[in-house]
């Protein structure tokens, strides 16, 4: 399994998070609720589009509303792939870090 992106993980984990309701404006929302930076759209549903070709993602179309001129929403969920990858990444990130004590800056 090829190592996730940070904009991967930061991707599926605001997927994860929204469980149910992980749509565009939903996702784009989240990440920057967490990382204090605001994808463009063009740049979200690329991502998206990429993890939906990875296989780590699925998406699935919603009812057509009427505030959206009956287009519909199209909602993301993790696949076991998806979380397959995360669960790797997280744990590459914990061996990265082993033995490595709290960082401080004080020498700095």
């Amino acid at each position: 399994m090829k190592e996730l992106t940070l904009s991967e993980i930061i991707f599926l984990l605001a997927i994860w998070r929204l469980e149910d309701n992980a749509y565009g404006v939903t996702i784009r929302k989240q990440i920057a609720k967490v990382t204090w930076k605001t994808y463009t759209y063009g740049t979200l549903y690329s991502a998206l589009d990429q993890l939906f070709k990875k296989g780590y993602v699925i998406k699935s179309a919603g009812p057509p509303t009427p505030e959206r001129g009956g287009r519909s929403k199209i909602f993301y969920k993790l696949t076991q792939e998806g979380i397959k990858a995360l669960k790797a990444s997280r744990e590459l990130q914990k061996t990265i870090w082993r033995g490595i004590p709290e960082l401080t800056f004080a020498k700095v």
